[in-house]
Protein backbone atom coordinates (compact mmCIF):
# COMPACT_ATOMS: atom_id res chain seq x y z
CA UNK A 1 0.00 0.00 0.00
CA UNK A 2 1.27 3.47 -0.84
CA UNK A 3 1.64 6.37 1.74
CA UNK A 4 -1.15 8.57 1.81
CA UNK A 5 -1.07 11.78 0.33
CA UNK A 6 -1.35 15.01 1.88
CA UNK A 7 -3.74 17.74 0.18
CA UNK A 8 -2.75 20.53 -0.11
CA UNK A 9 -4.54 23.81 -0.54
CA UNK A 10 -5.35 25.00 -3.89
CA UNK A 11 -3.70 27.52 -5.71
CA UNK A 12 -3.06 28.97 -9.23
CA UNK A 13 0.61 27.78 -9.46
CA UNK A 14 0.16 24.48 -8.15
CA UNK A 15 -2.96 23.11 -10.01
CA UNK A 16 -1.76 24.99 -13.67
CA UNK A 17 -0.56 22.03 -15.11
CA UNK A 18 -4.20 20.63 -14.93
CA UNK A 19 -5.88 23.10 -15.84
CA UNK A 20 -7.35 26.67 -14.62
CA UNK A 21 -8.45 27.68 -10.83
CA UNK A 22 -11.36 29.59 -11.10
CA UNK A 23 -12.02 32.04 -7.64
CA UNK A 24 -11.23 35.17 -5.84
CA UNK A 25 -7.99 36.09 -7.31
CA UNK A 26 -9.39 38.03 -10.28
CA UNK A 27 -7.17 40.61 -12.33
CA UNK A 28 -8.47 42.35 -15.48
CA UNK A 29 -12.17 43.24 -14.92
CA UNK A 30 -14.00 46.05 -16.68
CA UNK A 31 -17.43 47.74 -15.31
CA UNK A 32 -20.37 46.16 -16.85
CA UNK A 33 -24.33 46.59 -16.24
CA UNK A 34 -24.14 50.27 -16.10
CA UNK A 35 -21.52 50.32 -13.28
CA UNK A 36 -23.25 47.71 -11.11
CA UNK A 37 -20.29 44.93 -11.34
CA UNK A 38 -17.32 43.73 -12.74
CA UNK A 39 -17.31 41.19 -15.40
CA UNK A 40 -14.28 39.14 -15.63
CA UNK A 41 -13.72 37.57 -19.19
CA UNK A 42 -11.69 34.07 -19.73
CA UNK A 43 -11.47 33.04 -16.18
CA UNK A 44 -11.13 29.67 -17.95
CA UNK A 45 -9.86 27.98 -21.06
CA UNK A 46 -13.05 25.97 -22.05
CA UNK A 47 -13.01 23.50 -24.80
CA UNK A 48 -14.63 20.63 -26.78
CA UNK A 49 -13.10 19.08 -29.89
CA UNK A 50 -15.50 16.88 -31.01
CA UNK A 51 -18.44 18.80 -33.07
CA UNK A 52 -21.73 16.61 -32.33
CA UNK A 53 -20.55 17.23 -28.76
CA UNK A 54 -22.86 20.17 -26.90
CA UNK A 55 -22.17 21.87 -23.32
CA UNK A 56 -23.75 20.15 -20.54
CA UNK A 57 -24.22 22.57 -17.69
CA UNK A 58 -25.31 20.61 -14.64
CA UNK A 59 -25.36 20.87 -10.99
CA UNK A 60 -23.62 18.07 -8.94
CA UNK A 61 -25.07 17.09 -5.40
CA UNK A 62 -22.16 15.53 -3.57
CA UNK A 63 -22.66 14.30 -0.61
CA UNK A 64 -20.03 14.95 2.32
CA UNK A 65 -16.72 12.79 2.79
CA UNK A 66 -14.67 12.75 5.74
CA UNK A 67 -10.44 12.67 4.98
CA UNK A 68 -8.45 10.39 5.15
CA UNK A 69 -10.33 9.21 1.64
CA UNK A 70 -9.87 6.44 -0.12
CA UNK A 71 -9.46 6.58 -4.24
CA UNK A 72 -10.77 3.89 -5.79
CA UNK A 73 -10.87 5.56 -9.49
CA UNK A 74 -9.63 7.96 -11.89
CA UNK A 75 -11.41 9.40 -14.81
CA UNK A 76 -10.78 11.85 -17.62
CA UNK A 77 -12.46 13.66 -20.37
CA UNK A 78 -10.27 12.98 -23.70
CA UNK A 79 -12.32 15.54 -25.90
CA UNK A 80 -13.28 18.50 -23.34
CA UNK A 81 -12.24 20.67 -20.12
CA UNK A 82 -14.37 19.86 -17.30
CA UNK A 83 -15.47 23.01 -15.39
CA UNK A 84 -16.64 22.59 -11.59
CA UNK A 85 -17.66 25.76 -9.28
CA UNK A 86 -19.02 25.77 -6.02
CA UNK A 87 -22.54 27.12 -6.00
CA UNK A 88 -23.19 26.02 -2.16
CA UNK A 89 -20.16 23.96 -0.57
CA UNK A 90 -17.61 24.64 2.38
CA UNK A 91 -14.68 22.97 0.89
CA UNK A 92 -14.10 19.88 -2.02
CA UNK A 93 -11.63 17.55 -2.62
CA UNK A 94 -9.61 18.07 -6.14
CA UNK A 95 -7.39 14.88 -6.96
CA UNK A 96 -5.10 14.75 -10.35
CA UNK A 97 -2.60 12.58 -11.85
CA UNK A 98 -0.43 13.73 -15.24
CA UNK A 99 -0.27 10.90 -17.67
CA UNK A 100 2.34 8.02 -17.75
CA UNK A 101 4.25 7.37 -20.46
CA UNK A 102 1.39 4.83 -21.51
CA UNK A 103 -0.92 7.55 -21.41
CA UNK A 104 -2.45 6.20 -18.08
CA UNK A 105 -2.56 7.86 -15.13
CA UNK A 106 0.75 8.54 -13.19
CA UNK A 107 -0.01 7.56 -9.45
CA UNK A 108 3.63 8.35 -8.03
CA UNK A 109 2.91 11.78 -9.63
CA UNK A 110 -0.71 11.80 -8.15
CA UNK A 111 -1.97 15.26 -6.03
CA UNK A 112 -4.40 16.38 -3.93
CA UNK A 113 -6.20 19.89 -3.12
CA UNK A 114 -8.60 21.35 -0.96
CA UNK A 115 -10.28 23.82 -2.90
CA UNK A 116 -11.91 26.44 -0.33
CA UNK A 117 -14.93 28.16 -0.57
CA UNK A 118 -15.28 30.64 -3.87
CA UNK A 119 -13.10 28.60 -5.64
CA UNK A 120 -13.38 26.11 -8.82
CA UNK A 121 -11.38 23.98 -10.91
CA UNK A 122 -11.44 23.32 -14.80
CA UNK A 123 -9.35 20.07 -15.94
CA UNK A 124 -7.50 20.29 -19.15
CA UNK A 125 -9.41 17.62 -21.59
CA UNK A 126 -7.59 14.34 -21.36
CA UNK A 127 -6.60 15.18 -17.27
CA UNK A 128 -6.88 12.12 -14.85
CA UNK A 129 -8.71 13.47 -11.84
CA UNK A 130 -10.77 12.16 -9.42
CA UNK A 131 -14.71 12.67 -9.21
CA UNK A 132 -15.22 15.75 -6.54
CA UNK A 133 -15.61 15.09 -3.10
CA UNK A 134 -17.20 17.22 -0.86
CA UNK A 135 -16.14 17.91 2.67
CA UNK A 136 -17.51 19.09 5.62
CA UNK A 137 -21.06 18.92 4.45
CA UNK A 138 -23.66 18.41 1.18
CA UNK A 139 -22.24 20.53 -2.21
CA UNK A 140 -23.76 21.99 -5.29
CA UNK A 141 -21.64 22.29 -7.87
CA UNK A 142 -21.97 23.41 -11.11
CA UNK A 143 -20.24 21.21 -13.99
CA UNK A 144 -20.11 22.33 -17.39
CA UNK A 145 -18.44 19.28 -20.22
CA UNK A 146 -18.51 18.90 -24.22
CA UNK A 147 -21.01 15.56 -24.24
CA UNK A 148 -22.39 13.57 -26.70
CA UNK A 149 -23.83 10.74 -24.72
CA UNK A 150 -20.52 8.75 -26.16
CA UNK A 151 -17.77 6.53 -24.40
CA UNK A 152 -15.17 9.67 -25.24
CA UNK A 153 -17.53 11.67 -22.66
CA UNK A 154 -15.62 9.87 -19.68
CA UNK A 155 -13.10 7.01 -19.09
CA UNK A 156 -12.52 5.53 -16.12
CA UNK A 157 -9.98 3.33 -14.47
CA UNK A 158 -10.25 1.51 -11.27
CA UNK A 159 -7.37 1.55 -9.06
CA UNK A 160 -5.14 -1.73 -8.64
CA UNK A 161 -4.11 -0.98 -5.00
CA UNK A 162 -5.68 1.77 -2.52
CA UNK A 163 -4.21 5.17 -2.02
CA UNK A 164 -5.00 7.66 0.82
CA UNK A 165 -6.08 11.23 1.05
CA UNK A 166 -5.28 13.06 4.34
CA UNK A 167 -5.83 16.67 5.52
CA UNK A 168 -4.26 19.32 5.15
Amino acid sequence: MRPPLRAQPLTKESFAPFGDVIGLELAGGHSANQGTATRFDRVANLSGSRPEAKPNLAVFRSVAKTLPFEVRLLERHPCSTQMFVALACQRFLVVVAPDDARGEPDLDRLQAFVCGPGQGVNYRPGQWHHPIIALEGPADLLMLAWEDGSALDCEERPLTSSLFITSD
